[in-house]
């Protein structure tokens, strides 16, 4: 994994999930907080804020959760807590209340990733936010938006936060409640769950036993990976006796060529390297990779394992990398390596494998 990228990180004390529900009579301390230049540990210091740009635009209708929650009694699963929207599609991980498809798809997206300092990017509660009020204990790495402060706990809390100077997080407080802001039990249990089962568009294989597998067969277009394959012991090796096929140019290769030379079990493109001398201007590798993917990948209602991967080493027009992406369907994930904080070999890529995109 290269340097730089965002990690999945879970550093919540145990003490916080188990203990007893209590209603507390203060509506102060309920945020996580933690500006990134603290160093102070086991509490929450304001001294500062970060400017984050939101991930989703903020609802109107989430001023209205609390009126409808304690004048109309509706319950709180019945309303997104991200948004106030009442098409409720599931219920959220951490806390409970509703949450609709839209912040779903946000929340899947946006709530493990973390900036370089290993802190939260987006609102623990809506994956969204502009001004973050984040955690100093040194094992909590959350983050509130001050948006959900006054909507979900009181109106003037996110005042009353930036005010003190000591702060733990919804996540830290041995309480669970704080306004209509209440803290699952066993919510790590649930957030795996969350994930399993809203995850459901990504194609998750059963794994083979040592004796079940077989070699892998590999089209590589325009760059020839073998020697990465054989690295990566799928080549060249008793236990990767595979077969790897590199075209540099596909312009007169048709669909019975595909087809013959596979089935593929891996098909792989990218873009010249900058710097290096191409015969083609750069979004002809692309829409050529494209037109071979096609050929090459199984029926959409195929179960055999089938992974492809295009990269671009920083050659494509922006315009050409929204046409990628709509293509794929999928936006492109930059991958880079860091040495003594320049950037190196850094490149955009779209591929089919989960792990890529952390």
């Amino acid at each position: 994994m290269a340097q730089g990228e965002p990690v999945l990180v879970l550093s919540d004390t145990d003490s916080a999930e188990d203990v007893e529900e209590v209603e507390p009579s203060f509506s102060g301390i309920t945020i996580e907080l933690q500006d990134e230049e603290s160093t102070s540990s086991d509490v929450i210091s304001l001294d500062s804020l970060e400017e984050i740009m939101p991930a989703t635009h903020s609802n109107p209708n989430r001023d209205l959760i609390a009126h409808e929650v304690n004048e109309n009694q509706r319950s709180i699963e019945e309303i997104c807590i991200c948004c106030g929207s009442f098409q409720i599609h599931t219920q959220h991980p951490l806390f409970h209340g509703g949450i609709c498809t839209p912040c779903t798809e946000n929340f899947l997206e946006t709530f493990f990733l973390y900036d370089d300092d290993g802190l939260q990017a987006y609102c623990t509660i809506c994956c969204s936010g502009k001004t973050l009020l984040m955690c100093d204990d040194p094992t909590c790495n959350r983050c509130y938006c001050l948006e959900c402060l006054d909507v979900l706990v009181s109106p003037g809390t996110a005042e009353k936060c930036k005010a003190m100077n000591t702060w733990l997080c919804f996540m830290c407080l041995p309480l669970s409640s704080n306004g209509l802001l209440k803290r699952k039990k066993r919510w790590r249990a649930k957030l795996k769950c969350f994930y399993d089962q809203e995850s459901n568009h990504l194609a998750i294989y059963q794994p083979l036993s040592a004796w079940e597998r077989k070699p892998i067969n590999v089209l590589s277009l325009f760059d020839n990976i073998t020697r990465e394959m054989k690295n990566l012991g799928f080549l060249g090796s008793s236990m990767g006796d595979g077969r790897l096929i590199y075209l540099d140019d596909v312009t007169n290769v048709l669909r019975t060529d595909v087809k013959g030379w596979g089935p593929f079990d891996f098909i792989f493109g990218s873009t010249p390297p900058v710097g290096n001398s191409y015969e083609h201007p750069p979004a002809w590798y692309f829409y050529q990779y494209h037109r071979i993917l096609q050929y090459g990948k199984p029926p959409e209602s195929s179960q055999r394992p089938f992974f492809w991967m295009f990269v671009d080493n920083l050659v494509l027009e922006k315009e050409d990398r929204d046409t990628a992406s709509r293509f794929f369907k999928m936006e492109a994930v930059t991958i880079h390596r860091e040495h003594a904080e320049t950037v190196q070999n850094a490149v955009v890529l779209w591929s089919n494998i989960p792990s890529v995109k952390r």
